[in-house]
């Protein structure tokens, strides 16, 4: 630490030359020593020197502290506000000099472009080359972007390249071939000419750096990504009756629905009404439809689909309607899942339901999670408001550690507790109302919903209260942050979808720090403590004054999906009214609520590590699993 500064404080008003000469040494000495303590604490005073320079923002103890942890190989728990953006820069700054190539991996394109604009002065005081890649990003411009010595690019981006690669080598384009060329060629200069076109566009997985790592690493760990070509058309005479079939069957009876698994399972007597039901409409439909039911299976799995697509699938919720189609809706982010579609029958099934044109389904041709792609890098470091409690299976997922960071500044967040309601409607009453005693006072409010029909349903409530306000859902461009940005200002009010925005500060007024800072509304508990944490870390960032709330109802999906009817028609009973529950019943069925979903989702990522083992193996002699 010593070191650090003196580094820092020598170098900071030191003339151009004289810097420069100092980055030259800094780099002899790390290609020659590598990041060893002396010349890592050396390294981050140079770069955080170089950011004062630069950009004007000297850096934070806790950011050099996340930097060093970073640059070790491990996670960092930074709260939220406390500029995870800067330890990032520094981090990948000291990779960089040392002649490490480094992803620089954020949430999405408008983060993307905006902080490697915001921070290319810096890294060029440094001689660092510094890349984008968007999801425009054409072909010819990725490939200079990618032998930069710091590459901006979104973890979806950065997946599909690697898939794009794979199918063009030929399968070859395997973990063992990344790694060799990131041990080999560090740089890309000894074999990925950047003039070289027609060659593989990453020159290797050498060091990345995550931010907003849970999202990544563990809310979209399982999803697949697929590199899909467009597959045969569907016949939709026989999506049709299967749908029909669906709606002539009895719960209970003929099928079972699992919403912790968001499916249906036929029952035996699901099973013969179903062949009864393909018996009784083949006979009067064409012999495509028959051939399309026939095998039993075949009927029985989309009929299941239409099931689930029926009574599971809620739109403006999992799903949007919009000109393209069918959208899905990321649950975490609350924001259109872009190109993403399900899988099997449930995307056609869904779209039968919504009356739009069927897709024919794609084929994939090549596909990845990024629990398998990102332990394929030499070095994997990230940061994260919300790590914690997830540290166990981040360790035996990509090998590393969590380390939280201490606050710069102490919280003043006040929490102002948890209520459960019987409904809905009890529930958003409830946060109209404390909406309308937090303006009055002149404080800002940030009111959080887990879906895009919640937002709405809060919005119509706040016209009809007449509360001026402004509503973020299902959209991820520069507007979101903007308006994001700006809902910190004295008396606004904005309705959000669960982390719209994520990513970007909030910052107060001086009026708005007087009236005691943002509120936050949660109305909602997610499927993991992390997430509710990082909503609830919205307010008071970084020593300014804000508090918190949560609102949640006996009728939310999560308390749906994870505790049976019995229960909570049990805990209905024990309220007083409309008013809330008991605060000792409200909080252990919460509790159980959560950890049973915290649960689910972690049995989930364990067995798709379990199968993709078991297929690495089966395949491995092909060397590939892709």
């Amino acid at each position: 630490a010593h070191s650090l500064r003196a580094t820092q404080q020598a170098l900071a008003q030191a003339n151009t030359e004289t810097f420069s000469r100092a980055v030259a040494e800094l780099r002899a000495r790390l290609q020659c020593q590598g990041c060893d303590a002396a010349t890592t604490g050396h390294a981050l005073g140079l770069v955080g020197a170089a950011m004062a320079r630069t950009v004007g923002k000297t850096p934070y103890d806790s950011q050099y502290l996340a930097a060093w942890l970073m640059l070790r190989g491990g996670l960092v728990e930074m709260a939220t506000g406390e500029g995870k953006t800067l330890a990032a820069a520094l981090a990948a700054a000291v990779g960089a000099l040392g002649q490490v190539p480094v992803h620089l991996i954020t949430a999405n394109d408008y983060l993307v472009q905006r902080d490697s604009e915001t921070l290319a002065p810096f890294y060029e005081a440094l001689g660092l080359r510094v890349g984008c890649v968007l999801a425009s990003t054409a072909r010819e411009q990725r490939v200079p972007a990618y032998r930069c010595d710091i590459t901006f690019v979104t973890a979806k981006e950065l997946a599909f390249d690697y898939l794009k690669d794979h199918l063009a080598q030929g399968g070859e384009h395997d973990p063992r071939v990344l790694r060799a060329r990131a041990l080999l060629a560090p740089g890309g200069e000894q074999g990925c000419a950047e003039d070289d076109l027609t060659g593989p566009l990453l020159p290797g997985l050498h060091m990345a750096i995550v931010d907003e790592a849970d999202a990544s690493l563990l809310d979209e760990a399982v999803m697949p990504l697929i590199l899909a070509q467009p597959g045969q058309p569907v016949d939709a005479s026989a999506y049709a009756c299967a749908f029909h079939i669906s709606s002539e069957l009895q719960r209970g009876r003929d099928y079972q629905l699992l919403p912790a698994q968001r499916c249906a399972r036929l029952t035996d007597a699901g099973r013969t009404q179903v062949e009864r039901g393909v018996r009784a409409a083949s006979a009067n439909s064409s012999g495509s439809t028959r051939c399309a039911l026939a095998p039993p299976q075949r009927a029985h799995e989309l009929v299941e689909a239409a099931l689930a697509a029926r009574w599971l699938f809620r739109c403006d919720r999992e799903y949007a309607v919009t000109a393209s189609g069918i959208e899905l809706i990321d649950e975490v982010t609350g924001r259109i899942a872009d190109g993403r579609q399900w899988s099997t029958a449930l995307q056609q099934m869904v779209e039968l339901k919504e009356g739009v044109e069927l897709k024919p389904p794609a084929v994939p041709a090549a596909q990845i999670t990024f629990q398998r792609f990102f332990p394929r890098y030499l070095h994997l470091g990230g940061m994260s408001g919300t790590l914690t409690e997830a540290r166990r299976e981040l360790r035996l997922l990509y090998g590393v550690g969590v380390a939280p960071v201490p606050l710069a500044r102490a919280s003043q967040r006040r929490w102002l507790g948890e209520q459960l309601f019987v409904n809905a409607e009890a529930k958003w009453a409830a946060a109209v109302q404390a909406t309308a005693d937090m303006r009055r006072s002149g404080r800002p409010v940030l009111v959080g919903t887990d879906s895009v029909a919640d937002s709405a349903r809060v919005s119509a409530l706040l016209h009809t209260a007449g509360i001026p306000h402004q509503v973020l859902n299902a959209v991820q461009d520069a507007h979101e942050a903007d308006c994001i940005a700006q809902a910190g200002r004295l008396g606004s009010v904005t309705v959000a979808t669960n982390m719209a925005g994520r990513g970007t500060d909030i910052h107060l007024d001086p009026a708005a720090a007087a009236a005691g800072g943002l509120h936050v509304i949660a109305c909602m508990r997610n499927s993991a403590r992390r997430i509710d944490r990082q909503l609830i870390g919205r307010s008071a960032r970084h020593g300014d004054p804000g508090s918190a709330q949560r609102l949640v109802a006996l009728d939310d999906l999560l308390l749906q999906r994870t505790l049976p009817a019995w229960l909570r028609k049990a805990a209905a009973a024990t309220a007083s009214g409309s008013g809330p529950l008991p605060g000792l019943c409200a909080l252990t069925l919460l509790y159980i609520a959560q950890r049973r979903a915290e649960w689910h989702e972690s049995q989930r990522r364990k067995q798709l590590r379990h199968a993709e083992r078991q297929l690495g193996d089966l395949y491995g002699f092909a060397g590939t699993t892709e």
